[in-house]
């Protein structure tokens, strides 16, 4: 069996987004998408490298996976 590793982008208040642009996901008028880009430096990009480098599979939410499933199929 396999450890499941999860990997979040949250803030004290509770919001919990990808690091996209304003217009990943505006759900119920959410308007502060991409709030994580401005804060991502060395140590952050470091420790997201590692965590994804040896990944083989991944896990998705519905709504992350629907952002995967346009994507992926139009790149190498």
């Amino acid at each position: 069996m396999r450890k499941i590793i999860v990997l979040s982008f949250i803030i004290l208040v509770g919001v919990m987004q990808a690091p996209g642009g304003p217009e990943e996901d505006p759900t119920g008028g959410f308007r502060y998408g991409g709030w994580s880009a401005p804060y991502v430096d060395d140590f952050v990009n470091g420790t997201m490298g590692e965590q994804v480098s040896g990944s083989s599979d991944f896990l998705l939410g519905r709504k992350t996976f629907e952002i995967f499933a346009s994507y992926w199929p139009h790149h190498a």
